[in-house]
């Protein structure tokens, strides 16, 4: 989509939106923008673990080497 061109979706959204009471055209408004941040925080979320993902794995995998091997200490929640 380029300029000033509106697809369908758009357009089909527009209507339906339009055919509602104002407050609830607002409340709309309210949820596509908490879905949208939603989006974008779950695709922010995605390149960053497509970065760290192979690290997490390694230290997941020498925390089970450890556990196996009884070189780790049971979790001491009291110290937290």
């Amino acid at each position: 989509m380029s300029g000033n061109m509106e697809s369908t979706a758009i357009i089909t959204v527009v209507k339906m939106m339009e055919a509602l009471p104002q407050p609830v055209q607002d409340r709309v408004v309210d949820l596509v923008r908490e879905y949208l941040a939603d989006l974008e925080d779950e695709a922010e979320w995605d390149a960053q673990f497509a970065v760290t993902g192979p690290e997490l794995v390694a230290a997941a995998r020498h925390a089970r080497r450890e556990i196996h091997e009884d070189k780790s200490d049971a979790m001491d929640f009291n110290r937290l």
